[in-house]
């Protein structure tokens, strides 16, 4: 009986068996192409991550796998589009929009101990009675030391706006503990570095980046400028990576008359649109100079390029970076963001000022730098390599060149005096940091009396400043090398006296020192006094 029902259901069950063999096969074959169900008509990369999600053989991180997978595909795409996960986008907007919420100080931890540097005038920790000089050594009752720790420090100290940290302070002078509850608030950031009278008439604006707010601050610093006297400008770019295209359009508008052309942008999916200046701005006449140098890039070449093109003011300093592309900020779901590249944008002439890039070959574009570099360029005029094919004219005439970066109309080249051996490695092993904070926390009561950075300047020149930070320096591992001590003694003495000087007068009292003797800054001065801001015509100069 038994072999007769095997007789019978056999061939029936090796039906179902090889029908069932097909249909997996099948199912497994449109898994794998993305060719059934779900996975038909769809994105083809969320098909594989779903189906390494659902089949892969050991559990993955989905997560992760997608963070990491997204700058990948981006890699293939120009130098500037770029990825910003979640945990970064939110400081990357906090800078951008020029505030952020937390407690208002300046802290240094290059012991292992947070202390305060500055406090901002009307901040939070000012209100609360936090002093220059003081160690935060607990926050909400917990223990906070250890220079590993920078980052979870800071994060600590940010918070949402209203709330409340309590902070353990140590101060000279008390023998426990001192408790302060400190309500956070916003804190602003301004994009000006410094803006002070380098020479008579003739005012100093130092914009470290085109920030949001970035116009109010600048017809602020002109304002007080203009309240000394002033009449005429030097605008610092060097170091300028960019910003907000509106914020450089903006101060732009602020040198030109009505009617001229500031920039204009064109992309694939966004016709040609023409920014004009209309005529309200309050420095149309004043004489103007601009510094660049090969790190002013992106929004500080969109103003340098409008006031070569519109002859407005004379640009001096180094070729510019060359970032002539558009990015626009898009915030996803969960709080990451990409900038991605929609247009290029083109100074009054026409120049394009992007300098090359392949699709995909961002390491070679990165190398930029290094091979401006070794070419000479940062040295010497001769060694920049102009396209000639690119010409383009001013409104007056004079020829400029598009192809990567803004052409400086006076070329001045680093200034290496003073760069020896012994300087770079006490510079890069962050020692005249770390000395210059040293002096000030070990005579903080004397430097505190000074009324202002001039007189503190005056005494410290008066000091053995140099000879005392060369035996911290050999303390530190770094021997003392007389002769190259001597050939760098300027340098070292300068540096030295503005990092001091900012730790007691912020910005406003070290810049000028450190500008005292800048030749690039020199030759604006200069350039100014005989009147030659202004270009006219072809040979101007």
């Amino acid at each position: 009986m038994n072999n007769k029902k095997l007789v019978v259901w056999l061939p029936l069950i090796i039906c179902l068996s090889i029908a069932l063999g097909i249909l997996a096969g099948s199912h497994y074959k449109n898994l794998a192409t993305g060719k059934s169900g779900k996975y038909a008509g769809g994105n083809k990369i969320n098909a594989i991550l779903d189906i390494i999600d659902e089949q892969y053989v050991d559990t993955v991180n989905m997560k992760n796998l997608v963070e990491g997978t997204i700058p990948k595909i981006f890699g293939e795409l120009d130098p500037h589009t770029t990825y910003i996960p979640a945990e970064y986008a939110k400081a990357e907007n906090e800078r951008m929009e020029g505030s952020f919420s937390g407690i208002g100080i300046m802290f240094n931890m290059l012991t292992d101990t947070v202390v305060v540097i500055n406090v901002t005038p009307g901040g939070p920790s000012e209100k609360a009675g936090i002093l220059p000089g003081d160690r935060v050594v607990s926050i909400n009752d917990s223990v906070y030391v250890g220079k590993d720790r920078q980052d979870e420090i800071m994060k600590l100290l940010r918070g949402a706006k209203n709330s409340t940290v309590k902070l353990g302070i140590q101060r000279i002078g008390e023998p426990e503990l001192v408790y302060f509850d400190v309500t956070r608030d916003d804190i602003p950031v301004s994009p000006i570095e410094v803006a002070y009278e380098v020479e008579k008439g003739i005012g100093l604006i130092k914009v470290k980046e085109f920030t949001r707010p970035m116009y109010n601050d600048f017809l602020t610093a002109i304002a007080k400028l203009k309240e000394k006297g002033v009449n005429a400008y030097i605008i610092d770019l060097r170091g300028n990576l960019g910003g907000y295209m509106e914020a450089a359009i903006q101060i732009a508008n602020e040198f030109l008359p009505e009617g001229r052309l500031i920039v204009y942008t064109e992309g694939k999916a966004f016709p040609r649109n023409d920014v004009f200046a209309n005529g309200t701005g309050t420095c149309q006449d004043a004489p103007l100079v601009v510094l660049t140098d090969d790190s002013s890039a992106s929004a500080s070449e969109i103003f340098a390029g409008a006031m070569q093109d519109n002859d407005r003011g004379l640009i001096i300093g180094r070729r510019t970076f060359g970032k002539g592309l558009v990015q626009a900020p898009i915030k996803l779901t969960d709080g990451s963001s990409i900038h991605l590249t929609i247009a290029r944008y083109y100074t009054p002439s026409g120049r394009s000022i992007q300098k090359k890039y392949e699709l995909g070959k961002s390491d070679e574009y990165d190398q930029d730098f290094l091979n401006r570099l070794m070419h000479g360029e940062m040295d010497s005029a001769d060694s920049i390599k102009i396209d000639k094919s690119l010409e383009y004219h001013t409104v007056q005439g004079r020829t400029v060149y598009g192809g990567g970066g803004i052409m400086p109309d006076i070329f001045i080249p680093r200034d290496t005096t003073g760069y020896t051996s012994y300087y770079s490695n006490v510079y890069y092993n962050g020692l005249l940091h770390q000395y210059a904070f040293k002096y000030v926390d070990d005579n903080r009561k004397k430097l505190n009396g000074f009324k202002d950075y001039q007189s503190l300047y005056a005494y410290l020149k008066t000091q053995p400043i140099l000879n005392d930070f060369t035996n911290f320096a050999a303390a530190k591992g770094i021997k003392k090398r007389p002769t190259l001590i001597n050939v760098s003694k300027e340098l070292l003495e300068t540096q030295l006296y503005s990092l001091i000087i900012n730790y007691i007068f912020d910005n406003e009292g070290s810049y000028p020192v450190l500008f005292e003797n800048d030749p690039t800054v020199k030759k604006a001065v200069e350039i100014i006094r005989e009147g030659k801001a202004f270009p006219e015509g072809k040979d101007s100069l």
